[in-house]
């Protein structure tokens, strides 16, 4: 077994980790993500994905259970039972996919047609595997599955329990069509699987970007309604014109560029927040000759660990007011309809000093940190209720005989890069879950 990536640990715990690695292949990794890529998880609809897991992981031996919250919807966990003298660690990562895979649902908006990446359907390219979510998040999901597995069948004897946890309802996004609840996505999952006793001291997840990070965006959601006057095209010129979708469009052109200066003003740390304005609505299509009295625009904006929800409404509200000073006679109201605050972990965690140490063990040099992110993931809702957690996971495949656009970035993985994140969550966990809380603890202090 190669000495890479064990440096820093005692000789004890390089053995148990040793003996975990052993069960790690690229064979049962690619079998892993294959089945979990085949099982399609739009968000909202991933039982059939979360029972999968369950029964996967039972069939190896962990005690493994689905956690329903409703009947479409429900989680997977599994955990190995430490003697209780330890810290329990939580390896988590979400299991919905962003888009659904049918042609009803995601075009034409994903593009014109749904290519074999875009679908629920593996497909092998060597070291690659393409299809719906097999990088994010499904390839991740399976190297948490790989890990748990492998540290129960080398027996390492743990002082903490390891929870391996895959949530629902991950994804930024709220309910689909014909959804029966509105909070389907933004982390519903692993805000439910915390409340209802799935808890630990420490946790990482598994989401893209071979670093450690330790400080992520959260967002907000506004709507912007534009007002205008409901008139007909036949009649434009003999009655009051106030055309509401113009004006909708002098907003989006003075949002986008104050987005630019928003994310100047906030980046910080390691984040960068961005803003984007995502859709228009307004209007009747089938009725071409009339205006509507309204438009209605969507926003995402992002905000750093150090902005609250309610000063980025502030702010936000303060831009518009700023265009109807300007434009005079424009009628533009905004509503916040979602917020999820952005968090960090103190570097001085015993989670992130033992992750970087892994990383640096790894690549034989100081940990690189990346900077200027803008994503946000559920470690968000973890690190809200106060479990310090770490994300973890693999860098986007960049050699491939296809572009890699985001959606290729997404839907396609590398099983070498899944054998690095795997082994790096071997070491991590063995290195928090063989200790007592005290030495932990004392770490931290």
């Amino acid at each position: 077994m190669s000495a890479v990536g064990l440096a820093g640990l005692d000789e004890q715990r390089r053995a148990w980790v040793s003996e975990a690695w052993r069960h790690v292949t690229a064979e049962r990794l690619r079998e892993l993500v294959v089945h979990l890529v085949g099982i399609p998880s739009p968000t909202g609809d991933e039982r059939p994905l979360a029972e999968h897991i369950a029964a996967t992981l039972a069939s190896v031996g962990l005690r493994a259970g689905l956690q329903p919250i409703d009947g479409c919807q429900a989680n997977a966990w599994a955990r190995l039972d430490g003697d209780g003298s330890g810290p329990d660690l939580m390896l988590y990562a979400p299991i919905d996919t962003l888009t659904v895979g049918v042609e009803s649902e995601d075009l034409p908006w994903i593009g014109p047609e749904l290519r074999e990446d875009m679908r629920p359907q593996a497909t092998v390219y060597d070291d690659l595997v393409t299809g719906l979510g097999a990088s994010n998040p499904k390839g991740h999901a399976a190297c948490v599955m790989m890990a748990a597995e492998a540290i129960s069948l080398a027996g390492v004897p743990l002082t903490g329990d390891l929870v391996a946890a895959f949530g629902a309802g991950g994804m930024p996004t709220n309910a689909r069509p014909g959804g029966g609840r509105a909070n389907t996505g933004q982390g519903v999952g692993c805000s439910f699987l915390l409340e209802q006793g799935v808890w630990t001291d420490y946790a990482i997840i598994a989401k893209p970007g071979w670093t450690v990070s330790w400080e992520e965006v959260g967002l907000v959601w506004f709507e912007v309604t534009v007002h205008g006057i409901h008139t007909y095209a036949g009649s434009r010129h003999r009655l009051p014109y106030d055309n509401a979708i113009d004006r909708a469009g002098d907003v989006v052109r003075h949002l986008e560029r104050w987005f630019v200066e928003y994310a100047g003003r906030h980046t910080r740390g390691t984040v960068a927040p961005q803003g984007i304005v995502s859709s228009v609505r307004g209007g009747w299509p089938r009725m071409a000759a009339v205006t509507p009295a309204c438009c209605t625009l969507r926003v995402d904006l992002r905000i750093g660990p150090d902005t609250t929800p309610i000063q980025a409404k502030r702010e936000f509200t303060a831009a518009v007011a700023q265009l109807r000073r300007e434009l005079p006679g424009l009628d533009a109201t905004v509503e916040m309809l979602l917020a999820i605050p952005g968090t960090r972990t103190s570097r001085e965690s015993w989670i992130f000093r033992s992750a970087v140490a892994g990383w640096e063990a790894f690549e034989g040099r100081a940990h690189e940190i990346i900077r200027g992110n803008s994503g946000a993931t559920d470690a968000n809702i973890l690190r809200g209720r106060g479990i310090p957690t770490v994300r973890v996971g693999m860098p986007k495949v960049t050699e491939a005989p296809f572009d890699i656009d985001f959606s290729r970035g997404m839907n396609t993985v590398s099983v070498r890069d899944m054998e690095q994140l795997t082994r790096h969550l071997i070491r991590t966990a063995v290195d928090t879950v063989t200790r007592s809380r005290e030495e932990v603890e004392g770490a931290t202090a």
